[in-house]
């Protein structure tokens, strides 16, 4: 017998919609379900990983998950949620991404683990060879105007005006329904509480077409306590791939998150029990400055990720910025993630020659960087113990030579516990 999956997203907070009879389906037998994955980028961001984390619990109650990546449907363009109509792509370009976005599933869901392994189908592939009359006789005559002039995602829509490209959108996502339910026995979409229409023409079609039973199930789209957009930085999007998103920042994203904000993620965003999640929130609450539950939430999503071994950099990076640290943690940033860590910092280029034979600290702070307004200012600072040399207390006899560089290229001089300077040897 399966596990209850509704229950478990339930006391997660993860439900939005459910079709009637959804819960009583899922309970009967091991069954197949899907969501759909954007591939417009080549890579997923955090919006998405309320999704993949549905498909993770689905596939942990024993049913099997299959993730469709919109191949076909990225050419056309989703309306749900969107004000304007979005550019579209290349096959060549969509290829690469779909192909991207398989990499970054593969690190949550076992495409190998029998009966209820996880699988990838991309809708390119059924839709590659249906002819335009084909599909208007075989799909367009199941689905009346009205029906598809009701659906919110249309209505919003009409006073700006919408193509016939993204207005026959719902009836594209409807069809990979009733193909998947088809061939591979699914019978049920998941996917966010904007995809509900799209979702319900799917079950619709389905009914019509072959008579068979479908279900839908939505998750609440996330919202910032503050009202700020969930997944969104002052830089953009929160991205999966690190060369988007460093580890650093992946992870800094999470442990700055509010104390209302971390009691909702930790269910959503991680595989903990209620039990142990109810415990980490009454200990965070009765220590809030220890940040329990920022700490934990943030550890457990980058981990899962970027691995182990990112995850290590991004705390000993976020240490180097915000606690105690060593020369040897600043040499084990890669240049990335020392570039994460002090973006913004004001930088100086000196020539290798100059610190081949040594330069003195008057010289590295005001003579030819610039970093302090005068010699007199450099004297008093370093006479005061405010001046370090890669996290290092120095004096005013400290000299850096080649030895000191972090990545063969850089030094950081720090003037007390805020200000930081970055010389650029090259």
């Amino acid at each position: 017998m399966p596990k209850n999956f509704i229950k478990e997203l339930e006391w997660r907070g993860m439900i939005h919609d459910i079709m009637p009879g959804t819960e009583e389906a899922l309970m009967k037998e091991m069954a197949a379900g899907y969501i759909g994955f954007d591939p417009t980028a080549d890579s997923l961001h955090i919006g998405s990983l309320v999704q993949i984390m549905t498909l993770v619990h689905f596939q942990k109650a024993g049913h099997k998950p299959i993730a469709l990546v919109g191949g076909a449907t990225g050419m056309v363009g989703d309306p749900s949620g969107k004000s304007q109509e979005r550019n579209l792509l290349d096959e060549e370009t969509l290829q690469h991404n779909v192909e991207c976005v398989r990499k970054q599933l593969e690190r949550f869901l076992d495409f190998d683990c029998g009966e209820n392994s996880a699988e990838m189908v991309n809708n390119y592939d059924w839709f590659k060879d249906m002819s335009f009359l084909e599909f208007i006789r075989d799909v367009g005559k199941h689905i009346s105007i009205n029906y598809m002039l009701a659906k919110d995602s249309v209505k919003s829509r009409m006073e700006t005006g919408m193509s016939f490209t993204e207005f026959s959108y719902q009836l594209v996502q409807g069809y990979d329904f009733y193909y998947l339910n088809k061939h591979k026995n699914c019978i049920v979409q998941l996917g966010g509480s904007d995809q509900w229409g799209n979702i319900v023409t799917g079950t619709e079609l389905i009914r019509r077409k072959s008579g068979n039973e479908a279900y839908a199930v939505t998750t609440p789209l996330i919202k910032k306590a503050d009202g700020t957009k969930f997944g969104k930085t002052e830089g953009g999007n929160v991205w999966l791939d690190s060369k988007r998103t460093s580890p650093y920042k992946f992870y800094q994203y999470w442990l700055n998150s509010s104390d209302e904000d971390a009691e909702n993620y930790i269910k959503i965003f991680t595989l903990k029990s209620k039990e142990e999640i109810e415990n980490l929130i009454k200990e965070h609450r009765e220590a809030p400055h220890l940040r329990i539950l920022q700490k934990t939430l943030a550890e457990d999503v980058t981990n899962r990720v970027h691995g182990k071994k990112q995850l290590q950099t991004a705390i000993a990076a976020s240490k180097i910025l915000f606690g105690k640290s060593t020369e040897e943690d600043l040499k084990s940033l890669s240049e990335e993630d020392f570039f994460a860590v002090f973006e913004g910092v004001p930088k100086a280029t000196i020539s290798r020659d100059e610190i081949q034979n040594g330069l003195g600290m008057i010289d590295a702070l005001s003579a030819k960087t610039g970093f302090l307004k005068s010699n007199g200012e450099a004297r008093r600072e370093l006479k005061g113990n405010a001046i370090s040399v890669n996290k290092t207390k120095v004096k005013e006899d400290f000299v850096i030579t080649p030895e000191h560089l972090i990545n063969d290229k850089y030094i950081l001089i720090g003037k007390g516990k805020k200000n930081n300077y970055i010389l650029i040897v090259e």
